[in-house]
């Protein structure tokens, strides 16, 4: 079929121009010679490159390369056609579409996290260890601690309340400054009692077990942060084995003796180690099943501080019991 032999229709009224085509639809090669031509006309110029000639050289080639238009209809005096969109049927440019980086990235979070509470607990050793030096040193405060035993069950009080405080109020814990102020209550009252139990042990026998904590709770930390294994499944086995301990500890305050004293403190100091490494890996997080809130900084440092505290303690124990 050739562009002059469309057939003609009925006439067509064009709702939006208002443009009658008396004799139907106009062929799509151009204006025939039977057609109207568009109002005003076009400057002459040659039919688009692999199209037929048209039938009256006045028309214009069609804009943007596009070729002939739908249905034969003519381009309008005064209309031009957009281009056509970059991004196909209804793409749009978005103002919201741009990246926006309102994520927060978790492992900076966490090294944060990992310092603040590595400064807690130093500020905590150097107090307790500050204090545990002072009662072994210095026969003065020796003395004073002798003679004024009410101290020792006063801070034994203090230690429980601010204890079981941060541990079970969320709000203690976690509200600054009250979270420090129940930190540093229970740190002096945890260090005047070490202090005070130290007394006990000759000064060569307390260096010896702070040197003794040191390498072993280095050791645990980095054998914490370097294994592979998943300490932080262990929270229900590590309670029973708790439950466990302290029951044999109520039967051993019954039965005196160098054996189970060296028993009790073994398995003391070996669970307190596990625990530090427990401890260790729920704040460290990463690719551990648990780990603790970052909020939770001063639970955190609580934690470790007690595991590195019965650490001594118990190593302090064996040390003596091993001398008598």
């Amino acid at each position: 079929m050739s562009w002059q032999s469309v057939p003609q229709y009925p006439q067509y009224q064009d709702p939006n121009q208002q443009y009658n085509y008396g004799g139907g639809y106009p062929p799509q090669g151009g204006y025939g010679g039977g057609g109207y031509p568009p109002q005003g006309g076009y400057p002459p110029q040659g039919p688009p490159q692999g199209y037929p000639p048209y039938a009256q050289g006045g028309a214009q080639p069609y804009p943007y390369g596009q070729g002939p238009p739908p249905g034969g209809y003519a381009p309008q005096p005064g209309f031009i056609q957009p281009p056509p969109s970059a991004g196909g049927y209804g793409a749009y440019d978005d103002p919201e579409s741009q990246p926006k980086n309102f994520s927060f990235d978790d492992q900076s979070i966490r090294r944060g996290f990992i310092r603040k509470v590595y400064l807690i607990l130093m500020g905590q050793l150097i107090v307790t260890f500050g204090a545990v030096a002072l009662f072994v040193f210095h026969q003065g405060t020796k003395d004073f601690a002798r003679h004024n035993m009410w101290l020792f069950w006063v801070a034994f009080a203090v230690m429980i309340v601010t204890m079981l405080s941060m541990a079970c109020c969320e709000s203690v814990r976690r509200q600054t400054p009250t979270n420090f102020i129940f930190l540093g209550l229970f740190t002096i009252a945890q260090s005047f009692l070490v202090g005070v139990t130290a007394t006990r042990y000759a000064p060569r026998e307390v260096l010896m077990a702070v040197g003794i904590t040191a390498a072993v709770c280095l050791a645990l930390t980095l054998f914490a942060m370097q294994t592979k294994y998943d300490f932080t499944m262990m929270g229900g086995i590590l309670i029973a084995c708790m439950v466990v301990f302290l029951i044999f500890g109520i039967v051993a305050i019954f039965i005196k003796g160098k054996i189970i004293t060296l028993v009790y403190a073994s398995i003391g100091a070996l669970l307190f180690s596990v625990y530090l490494i427990y401890d260790t890996q729920l704040m460290m997080g990463g690719e551990h099943k648990y780990s603790i809130s970052p909020e939770e900084y001063i639970f955190a440092a609580l934690n470790l501080y007690l595991d590195i505290i019965n650490i001594f303690m118990y190593i302090l124990t064996i040390i003596g019991a091993s001398r008598d």
